[in-house]
């Protein structure tokens, strides 16, 4: 039987685990490589790791980093941040990454996307897209961690990800980001009709049952969620955690 995958998103900032609200107001949660661990023994189906500083600073997420996550990883992980070449590609896959998440730089350079994909192949390219909803433009695209816009709108820029080549997209809403209040299941569902690549849903998770809403009424292929998985509840007490498999029944 078919379960998308149920993804952890984890953000570093200064090699640290930290958690957001709506891309602002940092909380330290620990250790990540000791997350990594605790990820092993509760089986998680994949991991992600953000660096949320890295384009900002002109840099790329430490590859000695993504060889220390690939070397305690017992599941597939992806990584993002400060990507900007196909040489930053070759050596994030070099350091053990299955994936590689590209944010800024393919709202700055959609090209690149297509040149990525034609390197390494769909399969390694996961487009993110953060969004932000304009009380008179809608949904609109957004780069450096929410700063700066796109001018794309969010269906047109979506489609031209995926003619460019994208293996995914993970739709990122910056309004809903670590409420805990659920995902923006409009948003979700307005890309998935969209687009016929996978379709991965961050921002908003607070409780299983939005999973599973987001896969039965956003029709997404994948769910991610940062605070779900570092939180023990909505009082926000820090404990990594992630659902037994018999929680996970979707159909």
């Amino acid at each position: 039987m078919f379960r998308p995958r149920v993804i952890p998103v984890l953000l570093l900032r200064e090699r640290a685990l930290v958690k957001s609200v709506r891309f602002r107001d940092y909380k330290y949660i620990g250790d990540p490589i000791n997350a990594v661990r605790i990820f092993n023994d509760l089986k998680a189906d994949e991991l992600i790791f953000l660096d949320i500083e890295a384009s900002k600073r002109g840099r790329l997420i430490p590859l000695d980093f993504v060889r220390k996550v690939g070397e305690e990883a017992g599941m597939p992980f992806a990584v993002g941040g400060g990507v900007r070449s196909v040489e930053d590609i070759r050596a994030i896959i070099n350091a053990g990454a299955e994936r590689v998440v590209i944010g800024t730089r393919a709202g700055e350079s959609p090209e690149f996307i297509r040149e990525a994909s034609k390197t390494f192949g769909s399969s390694t390219i996961t487009v993110c897209i953060d969004v932000k909803m304009s009380f008179f433009r809608g949904h609109r695209c957004k780069i450096l961690s929410g700063r700066r816009p796109t001018g794309f709108e969010l269906i047109e820029f979506a489609r031209l990800m995926e003619n460019n080549g994208a293996g995914e997209i993970m739709i990122q809403s910056i309004d809903r980001d670590g409420t805990m209040s659920g995902y923006d299941i409009d948003l979700i569902s307005s890309v998935s009709a969209a687009v016929t690549v996978p379709v991965v849903a961050l921002g908003g998770a607070g409780r299983l049952k939005d999973l599973f809403t987001a896969y039965r009424e956003g029709h997404a292929s994948a769910l991610a969620a940062g605070s779900l998985f570092v939180y023990q509840s909505a009082k926000r007490g820090v404990l990594i955690n992630y659902p037994d498999r018999d929680e996970l029944v979707f159909e």
